[in-house]
């Protein structure tokens, strides 16, 4: 599993809207701001983003983004698909272009090991399970220089 600067950016962006949008949208600006990535690159993956459903545009005067269904439905899994296409994932770690089990590289086994635990991590944590895990260990009240 190789994360694209995108696919981080898009985990990133996700995670900071579901943390702090309560009854607000949340602004293309805020969120490059808090997340440190350029806001040009931030409305470039919050359009895909939106196109893939994860996220609703809301326009004019207080409009921003928010989710488009509840965290609990959102999984880490949908928003890779949304940034990253599935071959860009199952990429050679080692660079072989026909790396498989059959003809594995030197990294195969193991790394297939590291990336199929990602994977099973990126299907079966949602958006919930960040928030509930902020909460639970008081993240936003620590992190002095995140947005609330």
């Amino acid at each position: 599993m190789i994360l694209s600067q995108t696919a981080q950016y898009a985990l990133r962006i996700m995670t900071h809207i579901s943390l702090v949008q309560g009854a607000r949208p949340v602004r293309a600006k805020e969120i490059a701001m808090s997340i440190r990535s350029p806001s040009p690159y931030v409305s470039k993956v919050l359009r895909k983003l939106v196109t893939a459903g994860l996220l609703r545009a809301e326009r004019g005067h207080g409009g921003g983004f928010v989710l488009a269904r509840p965290a609990e439905k959102i999984l880490f899994c949908h928003v890779l698909e949304a940034v990253q296409p599935v071959k860009e994932v199952k990429q050679c770690i080692f660079g072989w272009r026909k790396c498989n089990p059959d003809n594995p590289c030197i990294l195969h086994h193991r790394w297939n090991a590291v990336s199929s635990s990602f994977e099973e991590w990126a299907r079966h944590t949602s958006l919930a399970d960040i928030q509930n895990d902020a909460v639970k260990s008081d993240w936003l009240t620590r992190v002095s220089d995140y947005p609330k």
